[in-house]
């Protein structure tokens, strides 16, 4: 079972605003998902990729619509990295429950970013303090750093001619 699109689906609920041009964390629009920045910067970078369908598991995707998700994944966490300089990126694609549609995250990550190696939800809910919510020019300039890669990774890669 895929799922379909709910009502009271938070990744499709911020789909329809990117579709509306109401998201201020949109960055740019793939041909399987949305690139975002978090709303949070708790770890500076930290982005996402919304999957276009409302599908809860990666083997419920059509394989073509699935590869290409998993190349457009990649491809975003390399613009992340090459965007944000962390020492490590991590790749997160998480959910329980029947309803949860496919998102990865990607938490730039710095040498002492948490108080010990280790995931980054061991933070709690300070991953959601406000205090990291990041001023209109910090989320211009992450939007406009992490756009310029996607466009240098698009191009070297001829991604998009077939």
């Amino acid at each position: 079972m895929n799922g379909n699109k709910s009502s009271s689906c938070g990744v499709c609920e911020r789909i329809a605003l990117t579709r509306q041009g109401q998201n201020p964390y949109f960055v740019r629009e793939l041909e399987t998902g949305y690139v975002v920045i978090g709303d949070h910067q708790r770890f500076k970078g930290y982005t996402l990729f919304l999957c276009k369908e409302h599908a809860t598991e990666i083997h419920f995707l059509e394989k073509e619509f699935r590869n290409r998700f998993l190349q457009e994944m990649s491809l975003t966490a390399e613009a992340v990295y090459r965007a944000f300089s962390p020492d490590k990126l991590n790749y997160e694609l998480l959910g329980v429950g029947n309803n949860v549609h496919m998102h990865w995250h990607f938490f730039p990550r710095r040498e002492g970013d948490t108080p010990s190696p280790g995931p980054v939800w061991q933070i709690g809910a300070q991953m959601r303090d406000d205090r990291y919510l990041p001023t209109d020019e910090e989320l211009e300039d992450m939007k406009k750093r992490l756009d310029e890669e996607l466009s240098r990774l698009l191009t070297e890669s001829g991604y998009g001619k077939d």
